[in-house]
């Protein structure tokens, strides 16, 4: 008797073990991307979406959007607008029937199939932020970046399990020449990450480059068959889009690859100082952007995209976290799905110094209202702070565990071991718990969600463990991940075929030194 309460006892310890080393042991495997399964939040009625469309409509009409690049005017003309000058009169009707012509969903196939990731519809992504022109380092410092540091955040970016891209310029490598920035920026999303990733969109001939680029990785043939990669294309808002953004807006398009069709919004400064017709300026912009993809190339994939903050009237800068920005999240969401297009929208931004509460209230805000809005391709998800200036490795972790725990909210609820666990009910009884039972334990990694960042142990023990905080919590993680990481394999010919295009092309551009001294 003896010896069996002995192992019965050991067998439990083991179990307790067990469990706790599958909780602290590194995840790495990327979630399969977002299914949306929650209700989605529609502040506006039919008769409103419509109305929406009708001004935005009459904005495209009436007075135009400026396109300032000779063959997009070429293109208006040849589609039918009516041209004048630089601006574009553009019939509602042609709008329709061109954004008609984008597919309501597509996938993205990634270098490793497995994290190839569905786009549209119900189905979403989240990827990293991008950008910034310093960092807040491993010691939090806040410094210019280096190529080594876009590579760090690359790593962290292919080990977040909630992250599905790698992302492009996620800081700025300002070791590296402006000119030939792309090409390394390229190379490093392509070689430490084995999921989708973004391309350059600086110059239509870095354009190019990437998409030379990519189709090494690729193939040309599978690009012409599937997107492989993401480009971004902002417009000027009010009502302008440009000759460098259009150039490159062309090269993606001409390739079957994706652009993302991005108003660059600061509402009360480039819009209206009113949320609703700020929206229906935002709207018409990215109809113009979208109409103009199926010019290039009918039928090729487009997103209807956006950049949206609200500026402070009282010292003009930008702002994130607030209540409109969510209400005008849930609007574009509406109209996008009126059009039939998926939309990409931006997350977690926060505009605090540190990662602080204004930061971590900021992005909670963002991240719940864009899951609540449907968003498709859920951008700057990681590690923005200071309106952008900076990308933050504590925040970038922090963010990330943050996109996990809004994947699994969006995911909506699982139905799969109802009869299990009223069964265990039954087995329990009044008294009783259900900490050994055998639902328990085939269920307690997936039942509710455990974060690693966040403490929530007695203040003794947290004060007994060193009272560590928030960001050097996830400081310590990130280094810990770093240790851990380990590079996904690339063919070895790939590789080197990657290797001579980008000698190549930084011997045949010259580098911004040697162009300042020629002039």
């Amino acid at each position: 008797m003896a010896e069996a309460e002995a192992a019965t006892r050991a067998r439990a310890r083991g179990g307790r073990r067990a469990r706790q080393a599958l909780r602290s042991a590194p995840q790495f495997d990327m979630l399969p991307g977002l299914e949306r399964n929650l209700p989605l939040c529609e502040p506006m009625s039919e008769e409103q979406i419509r109305r929406i469309d009708d001004a935005s409509m009459a904005i495209l009409e009436e007075v135009g959007c400026v396109f300032r690049d000779p063959i997009a005017l070429a293109d208006w003309r040849r589609a039918g607008a009516d041209v004048r000058g630089d601006r574009v009169h553009l019939d509602r009707g042609l709008v329709r029937d061109l954004i008609a012509t984008i597919p309501e969903r597509f996938t993205y196939l990634a270098r490793d199939p497995a994290k190839s990731v569905a786009l549209g519809g119900r189905s979403a992504i989240f990827v990293p932020m991008t950008g910034a022109p310093y960092l807040r380092d491993l010691e939090d410092r806040r410094r210019l970046p280096t190529l080594e540091d876009l590579a760090m955040f690359h790593k962290l970016a292919h080990m977040a399990p909630a992250l599905h891209s790698s992302a492009h310029h996620i800081v700025e490598p300002m070791d590296i020449p402006v000119s030939h920035r792309h090409l390394h920026i390229t190379y490093s999303s392509i070689r430490h990450s084995d999921k989708t990733f973004m391309g350059m969109t600086t110059s239509p001939k870095n354009a190019e480059d990437v998409l030379d680029m990519a189709a090494i990785l690729f193939g040309a043939d599978t690009l012409e068959r599937q997107p492989v990669i993401t480009g971004n294309c902002n417009g000027n808002s009010p009502l302008v889009w440009d000759e460098t953004m259009l150039g490159a807006m062309r090269a993606f398009c001409r390739r079957n690859q994706p652009v993302l069709c991005s108003p660059f919004v600061l509402g009360g400064a480039n819009t209206p100082a009113s949320m609703v017709p700020t929206v229906v300026q935002l709207n018409a912009e990215a109809l113009a952007g979208l109409a103009y993809t199926q010019v290039i190339r009918k039928g090729c994939p487009a997103v209807y995209g956006h950049y949206l903050a609200t500026v402070s009237m009282a010292s003009g800068a930008p702002m994130a976290g607030t209540p409109e920005i969510s209400l005008m999240n849930f609007m574009i969401g509406q109209m996008a799905r009126f059009y039939g297009v998926p939309w990409r929208t931006s997350n977690t931004l926060g505009g605090a110094k540190v990662l602080d509460a204004q930061a971590g209230y900021e992005s909670a805000a963002t991240l719940s209202a864009v899951l609540h809005a449907g968003a498709n391709y859920i951008w700057h998800s990681a590690g923005w702070n200071e309106a952008g200036m900076h990308c933050s490795v504590a925040k970038f972790m922090v963010d990330a565990e943050q996109c996990a725990m809004g994947h699994r909210m969006a995911s909506g609820l699982r139905w799969d071991d109802f009869d299990e666990a009223l069964a265990a009910v039954r087995d329990v009884g009044p008294g009783g718990h259900y900490l050994g039972h055998p639902h328990t334990q085939a269920n307690f990694q997936r039942a509710f969600f455990m974060p690693k960042l966040f403490d929530n142990n007695a203040v003794e023990q947290w004060q007994a463990e060193g009272a560590i905080e928030t960001p050097e919590r996830a400081l310590r993680l990130a280094r810990k991940w770093l240790g851990d990481y380990e590079a996904p394999p690339l063919d070895e010919a790939i590789d080197e075929a990657l290797k001579d295009y980008i000698a190549r092309r930084s011997r045949e551009i010259p580098a911004v030194d040697e162009l300042n001294q020629q002039h």
